[in-house]
């Protein structure tokens, strides 16, 4: 009777590894499913992403107010009979560099 239970015991066990931890398991199951999550999420992101610049291009194909407005912003250019004003910020000391765009500035000890 002891054998026949080992031997039940033992069918059992090799009948779920396969369930838990094989090929098709149930831990390789979650692990995919959290994947699939993960690049949906991502696909929304670059839909979103593709859905703004095709919008853009087809403002650029279609308006002129678009190229306008990158020639005036990127490129710095003005019409024909406008005249530019420039507007500056508070002077900076001269011993002090200017700040760079997205570098942390950090003091030395002399400025402390």
């Amino acid at each position: 009777m002891r054998i026949l239970v080992a031997v039940l015991g033992a069918l059992i066990v090799l009948v779920q590894y396969p369930l838990w931890l094989g090929k098709g398991g149930w831990l390789r199951v979650g692990e995919l499913d959290r994947q699939v999550q993960a690049l949906r999420e991502s696909n929304k992101q670059l839909e979103t992403r593709n859905q703004k610049l095709d919008a853009e291009v087809r403002d650029l194909k279609q308006g002129f107010d678009a190229i306008e407005e990158r020639a005036r912003f990127e490129l710095g250019m003005v019409r024909q009979d406008e005249i530019f004003f420039q507007v500056l910020r508070e002077a900076q000391p001269a011993h002090q560099a200017p700040p760079v765009p997205g570098k942390k500035q950090t003091e030395t000890k002399a400025e402390k």
